[in-house]
């Protein structure tokens, strides 16, 4: 689990970005950081678990690239 104090200074980046574009970029960089579990990353981004394959089929509509099960960034 990463320090939430370190997240302090990544928040001053996202000042300014539409909120929508913030979850996107947050959903799809955790689905990647843990190889695609959608269990994981809803309960790790708060989302919940019936919202976030609706999140992740209007992403793909929107043209963005989705991670691939079994393969973390790690």
């Amino acid at each position: 689990m990463r320090n939430p104090a370190s997240g302090l200074a990544v928040v001053e980046h996202l000042v300014g970005l539409p909120v929508a574009d913030v979850e996107r970029n947050l959903i799809l960089a955790t689905l990647r950081d843990i190889g695609a579990d959608r269990t994981s990353a809803a309960s790790m981004t708060g989302i919940a678990i019936r919202t976030l394959p609706n999140n992740m089929r209007a992403y793909a509509a929107q043209g963005c690239e989705m991670p691939d099960s079994g393969q973390a960034a790690h």
